[in-house]
């Protein structure tokens, strides 16, 4: 995979030179935005199918995912949507199930009448319903950072194009464990594809780095109580790796400090262990000073852009990541940007298309499969991004955050070139 050369053009580039799609673009810019907005007013709308996890143990990632969703069509349709349509979000909730995330791509397709599908977080289900994605011919656009898109598991209607994969995320982080925290590892992760992918990926980025694994400890997801899986933990441990996710997450983390009683090992967490829950919540003072993997830092930086703090403001997060009309909820700020930027490329992707139906979603795959450098912007508020059309994954800037007074604060930010890896498929020699 090419990374971007000096002088390079930025941006989502395409390479779609269709003149029917070019003179449908440039019509279109040419309007006046009332012109743009009136026509789109009149027009059939553009249905995305949103695949969002309402119920299950993916909910409080559901709830933030639908906001920054609407946020984000808000946005796009005030601009005048779509080649001039609205943009319409159908949503259906997937329990968090595999069985039933296929049935709602079936009900995208065949009773809805959706141009896509959209959204799907929890990697068990994305594997559980792109095969039918696939069958229908229903481009597919996932926001779950599992491994699966890029290792050529799926198919050519499936993308990633918003988020970044377990894949490239430990490969960024595991120089910074090593250097300044240990090299004796214990990892602690969810019993199924997404902490696999951690476990699988994380050990071979330590060993790289001359150090080691001591013990995996894989908790079901449907777990409520951890301290009994605490005691596997090797006591030459130097590193405590620990990512989970779920409604019992704040139950994990109170526990692990009652367990150690802040004498234990070095904590190293991805900041999924603390999605939705507040990090000055009682009980959770033990997490000073340990660090965590965010892919978007919840809690304000000083150096934070423009582009970041309009978009905070758009999905109605505070500065420390909760949401303005109740402090209380707290935002799964390190995921929900995925939503926001996947949706700007799918508008990028059917722009450049000329998209106008079901008869041109091969153009659109074609057209984000062409697209290489995403540049920041307000479309793309988490940072510049290279999208590798062959693997149907982005890249992107990774932070760690070490909590300092309650806070999180970005003490490392990777490169994007850190986080890139060989290709393991080339999706665009498959057929539609």
């Amino acid at each position: 995979m090419n990374t971007p050369k000096h002088g390079q053009q930025t941006g989502p580039k395409t390479g779609i030179t269709r003149r029917g799609a070019l003179v449908g673009g440039v019509a279109a810019a040419s309007l006046p935005l009332w012109a743009r907005y009136s026509q789109a007013q009149t027009a059939a709308p553009i249905k995305i199918g949103f695949q969002v996890h309402r119920t299950g143990i993916g909910a409080a990632y559901g709830r933030w995912y639908d906001r920054t969703t609407q946020a984000a069509v808000k946005l796009i349709n005030e601009g005048g949507g779509i080649n001039g349509r609205m943009v319409e979000i159908v949503a259906e909730d997937d329990g968090t199930d595999p069985k039933r995330g296929a049935e709602v791509v079936e009900k995208f397709a065949n009773q809805h009448g959706c141009d896509i599908g959209f959204g799907t977080l929890f990697s068990h289900v994305v594997i559980g319903s792109a095969p039918r994605a696939g069958e229908l011919k229903l481009p597919y656009f996932v926001v779950s950072e599992g491994h699966h898109v890029a290792s050529g598991m799926l198919n050519r209607y499936t993308l990633q194009p918003g988020i970044t994969d377990v894949k490239s995320q430990v490969q960024a982080m595991a120089p910074y464990v090593a250097a300044n925290l240990g090299k004796k590892v214990t990892m602690v992760f969810p019993d199924f594809a997404f902490g696999h992918d951690h476990r699988d990926f994380f050990t071979q980025a330590i060993e790289a780095q001359g150090g080691e694994v001591l013990a995996h400890i894989a908790i079901p997801p449907s777990e409520t109580s951890f301290t009994k899986y605490f005691p596997k933990i090797p006591r030459d441990t130097e590193v405590l790796y620990h990512v989970m996710v779920g409604p019992a997450v704040l139950t994990f983390v109170k526990e692990l400090g009652e367990f150690f009683g802040g004498q234990g090992p070095a904590l190293f967490g991805f900041i999924d262990s603390l999605e939705a829950v507040a990090i000055d919540s009682p009980g959770l003072e033990f997490l000073e000073n340990s660090y965590f993997w965010e892919g978007m830092c919840r809690d304000q930086q000083p150096d934070e852009s423009a582009h970041e703090t309009a978009y905070r403001a758009a999905v109605g997060v505070n500065e420390r990541g909760a949401s303005i009309s109740d402090p209380r909820d707290v935002s799964t700020y390190a995921h929900m940007f995925g939503c926001w930027e996947t949706l700007h490329v799918i508008k990028a992707g059917m722009e450049a298309a000329g998209y106008t139906g079901p008869q041109d979603r091969a153009a659109l795959i074609e057209a984000v499969e062409a697209m290489t450098t995403l540049a920041e912007s307000l479309a793309h508020p988490q940072g510049d991004k290279i999208f590798n059309g062959k693997t149907h994954q982005v890249f992107g800037h990774q932070n760690i955050s070490r909590v300092e007074g309650g806070k999180l604060v970005r003490v490392h930010r990777t490169s994007i070139e850190d986080t890139l890896y060989p290709d393991e498929v080339d999706y665009t020699a498959q057929p539609f």
